[in-house]
């Protein structure tokens, strides 16, 4: 590209240029810059429209692009951890014009993945897996005899998991090269110390220093005594994130550290982003990137968590597009239950990981702070905790989502189960969980849990019977409970104040008829009732029976239900290995099933991974809605009632 083509490409908005990320590499660096503002811009607008995660995002702006401008991807492999931050990466790697189906149906995924893009080496949905997977990269580039580079980027929140630091400390003894970006969006960096900061990184990763300490160390004493504090204040900004007061967790853990650095200063990065990529390194390099998360948002409210996620917003106001309606989620219920029992239990106390908002335990951490614990990303840790909790006597509730709580299963089978312990266990987001795809869906609960011993597994049909639910895991002590339940909003019923026990193990007939039987677990039992009210009026009688408890199953009731109906049907929101399978498990351990003229269907979740699309369109995809159901009965009879009544 000439110079003359360099002065026409300035009269357009730099970002318009930009189709791949080697069109970068035609930029000045002082045009980076503007390019970064462009960027947030384009990425606000963007998510205005769609919802998604924004803060993440907008905190890593200039990273996206510096590390895009100075590593040759996707030769060189870029795996971001979680995924919550590779909205600009995405932007820059050939799809921006497709974000404007970020998170829909037959769109862009809200995360990396493999078979979206070739500049999405690994696919990210829970966190703190990129080092891991980097190293395997890494390792494996060694033993093919290439020379590509590999770059992980991680938050600090995901660095409360174990498992990077495991891979950290493989790294460490394997001597490969890799550079590890820790991107701080926890912490605020004054603008003399990042300054300096970024000077003595510069001059660190062009010399074999192990560390931005070191160098400080040297220079310090050369400094007049203002620029000497502020050298002092970035080497114990650098010593003291972890706690430690010789050298930082990463270097004793074999790697060389590097930072803290301004992620917003785009010119530093890139020249710094040379250097390591120039040199020749004996160890992995973790680069620590100080950055603010929600940089640039448009909202006026402060908010805690820096719009996380958001849904649709006015990008003139910053309100937020949300449907009316005043029927409750059930996290609310949830939330708004435990804090009623609360009060008057002083034995309730409450864990989340790192999920305070998205759980709803936000409102009982403002009421009972000292009964509240947020351990962070660690699935594993919040179990066992909450077992050590329940050996004393106190009643944990662990609220997790679904699909996290599969990070921690070990956890739950040893030192839970296997000793019986009462931890009770809020699964929020059991089920389709619409746009965030298929690392969120709550799809396997049912199968993992039902399979163990002793445990007690309930899924509301509605919020009132979650209210229920929460009061009955209170009060039981026989071992681990589990109340799984959905994304959303409830079914529209009046909650009592006074939620009621249930008998464990035991259903209920909600509707009785003669023709066919509906055997439906949670939020199904709404679907079942409906469909039985459509077909009433091409004359079927249907019974409509509400499990409540996926283990124990009320047996009694299923014996019923199969006994006095030619036709059974059994429907549950997961996957196949779950209420259903027992359910039959028990009917043909009995021997029960070899009965003629009589015919059973299960109905759960299809084999296979959902990706994003509204809950509405994947429960219609699934066949389980009103339509879905409706069908797979009328397929049931081979001719319609009226015609068999003629």
């Amino acid at each position: 590209m000439n110079k003359n083509t360099k002065k026409r490409l300035t009269k357009t908005p730099l970002l318009d240029q930009v189709n791949n990320p080697n069109d970068l590499k035609f930029f000045e660096i002082n045009d980076l810059e503007k390019l970064s503002h462009e960027l947030r811009s384009d990425m606000i607008d963007i998510v205005s429209k769609t919802g998604g995660h924004l803060g993440a995002g907008l905190g890593v702006v200039e990273l996206a692009i510096a590390i895009h401008y100075v590593f040759d991807t996707p030769e060189d492999k870029l795996i971001w951890d979680v995924g919550h931050q590779a909205y600009p990466h995405k932007i820059l790697t050939t799809r921006r014009n497709k974000m404007s189906t970020l998170r829909k149906a037959k769109g862009i995924s809200g995360f990396t993945k493999r078979s979206e893009s070739i500049y999405d080496p690994f696919g990210a949905g829970h966190s703190s897996t990129s080092i891991s997977a980097a190293l395997g990269m890494a390792v494996a580039r060694d033993k093919l005899g290439k020379a590509n580079n590999v770059i992980a980027v991680i938050g600090d929140g995901a660095m409360s998991a174990g498992m990077a630091y495991e891979a950290i400390n493989n790294a460490g003894s394997l001597k490969t090269k890799l550079l590890v970006i820790l991107n701080d969006n926890d912490m605020s960096i004054a603008p003399a110390v990042g300054g300096l900061s970024n000077y003595l990184s510069n001059v660190v990763s062009s010399r074999p220093f192990n560390n931005v300490r070191e160098i400080a160390k040297q220079m310090v004493n050369l400094f007049p005594k203002e620029i000497s504090e502020t050298a002092k204040r970035a080497e114990n900004l650098a010593r003291n994130i972890f706690g430690y007061s010789e050298g930082t967790i990463f270097s004793q853990m074999g790697m060389n550290y590097l930072g803290p650095i301004d992620g917003h200063d785009v010119k530093s990065m890139v020249k710094i982003l040379k250097n390591l990529k120039g040199g020749s390194h004996d160890k992995p390099i973790l680069l620590h990137v100080v950055t603010e998360k929600g940089r640039g948002h448009p909202f006026s409210k402060v908010s805690h968590e820096k719009y996380h996620a958001v849904s649709e917003f006015n990008l003139v106001t910053g309100d937020v597009t949300k449907s009316i309606s005043n029927i409750p989620t059930y996290t609310n219920i949830f939330s708004d239950t435990l804090c009623q029992l609360a009060e008057n239990d002083r034995q309730i106390v409450a864990i989340t990981a790192a999920m305070p908002s998205g759980t709803g335990l936000n409102k009982f951490a403002e009421k009972f702070k000292d009964r509240f614990f947020d351990v962070g990303i660690a699935e594993q840790h919040a179990v066992t905790f909450a077992a050590g909790l329940a050996v004393e006597g106190l009643k944990p509730f662990v609220a997790i989502y679904s699909t996290f709580l599969q990070r921690a299963y070990d956890q739950v089978i040893h030192d839970v189960v296997i000793q019986r312990l009462p931890v009770r266990f809020m699964l929020d987001r059991a089920g389709f969980v619409g746009a965030d795809g298929a690392t969120h869906a709550g799809s396997f609960d049912l199968s993992y849990l039902c399979c163990l011993p002793g445990v007690v597994v309930m899924a509301p049909s509605d919020e009132s019977e979650l209210a229920n639910m929460v009061l009955t895991s209170s009060l039981y002590s026989d071992g681990p409970i589990f109340c799984r339940y959905p994304r959303g909003e409830g079914e529209g019923v009046n909650i009592s104040k006074s939620p009621e026990v249930i008998q464990i193990g035991k259903g209920r007939i909600i509707k009785k008829g003669k023709d066919l039987a509906i055997f439906a677990l949670g939020t199904r039992v709404g679907v079942a009732l409906k469909v039985a009210d459509i077909l009433t009026e091409n004359q079927y009688s249907i019974t409509v029976a509400d499990a409540r408890f996926a283990k124990p199953i009320d047996t009694d009731l299923l014996k019923k239900l199969w006994n006095e109906h030619p036709k059974l049907i059994i429907i549950e929101e997961g996957s196949v290995g779950g209420f259903g399978s027992h359910c039959l498990h028990f009917l043909s351990s009995n021997g029960m099933l070899n009965q003629h003229n009589k015919e059973i269907r299960c109905l759960a979740m299809p084999d296979t991974f959902e990706d994003q699309a509204s809950q509405k369109e994947q429960l219609s995809n699934a066949g389980l809605d009103v339509e879905g159901l409706k069908n797979t009965i009328l397929k049931m009879f081979p001719v319609s009632k009226s015609k068999m009544q003629s």
